[in-house]
């Protein structure tokens, strides 16, 4: 739990799920009476590795599970590739494995599509909703798709690769493929009229994959939704701009259950 005298604020933690062992970088600080509970989900690709600096961010004030969904980092690798509803249900197990109770998702990417996904057909599980960068925009259901990640690569920092990168020995280029392929296939517009949750959708000034009139797009299907811009920022706020993100969305994370409602578009 410490580690040159300080305390960890994210350790490890092992969960059996469906007869898979699920693997999670979980909060240990101790928070206020009464904290929520965020459950971080990845994207395409990438593992909970990809959002600790969301979960750190968040971990003073919240209880923060971050797992790497089945197929992906360090959790095991099913022999088959898992559709969009079939990471739904291991997250949902997921939750109810550690008894966590009515949670908040907060997803990055593709992984909107998964937290969508569970948040319609899971509702006694999920308490709100934010979803950042939700992907995928029915125009890009195609090559275009990665023409656009292309674009935006330049704006993304550094060390955000190499963790791509080691995240991709764990996935393996034929898991990725079908990923992909699934991710392209999941058509989330049809699910978002049946989330009713307060949502909050946020999007980075600067991102390609998902432009403005998507994102607007996605707020309007949503029956209790508002939509906030990060000016200046890509796709990645979740890694490339944790302070900002965590600025917009600590109110509505912290709000009442009564209370609880999205921020303005902005």
């Amino acid at each position: 739990m410490r580690q040159g005298g300080r305390k960890r604020v994210l350790v490890s933690q092992w969960t059996d799920v469906a007869g898979w062992r699920l693997h999670a970088r979980v909060s240990s600080l101790p928070v206020p009476g009464g904290a929520p509970t965020v459950v971080l989900v990845h994207g395409l690709l990438v593992s909970s590795r990809y959002m600790v600096p969301t979960a750190k961010r968040l971990a003073p004030y919240c209880h923060v599970y971050s797992p790497d969904l089945p197929g992906y980092g360090k959790s095991t690798k099913p022999g088959h590739v898992l559709t969009v509803p079939e990471l739904a249900d291991s997250l949902a197990d997921y939750i109810q494995a550690n008894r966590l109770g009515r949670v908040i998702l907060l997803a990055n990417s593709f992984g909107c599509q998964i937290a969508a996904d569970c948040a319609a057909r899971y509702p006694e599980l999920v308490e709100r909703l934010v979803l950042v960068g939700p992907t995928t925009d029915p125009r890009q259901r195609s090559l275009i798709q990665i023409a656009t990640w292309l674009a935006i690569v330049p704006l993304e920092p550094l060390p955000l690769f190499f963790v791509v990168a080691r995240d991709l020995l764990d996935v393996g280029p034929r898991r990725l493929l079908v990923m992909f392929r699934y991710m392209l296939e999941d058509r989330i517009e049809d699910k978002l009229p049946l989330i009713r949750v307060p949502t909050l959708v946020v999007r980075g000034a600067l991102d390609a994959t998902v432009p403005q009139d998507w994102a607007e797009t996605v707020t309007r299907l949503l029956p209790r939704a508002g939509l906030v811009v990060i000016r200046g920022r890509p796709h990645t706020l979740n890694y490339d701009a944790p302070e900002a993100l965590e600025r917009v969305v600590r109110p509505f994370l912290l709000a009442p259950s009564s209370a609880a409602r999205a921020g303005p578009v902005g």
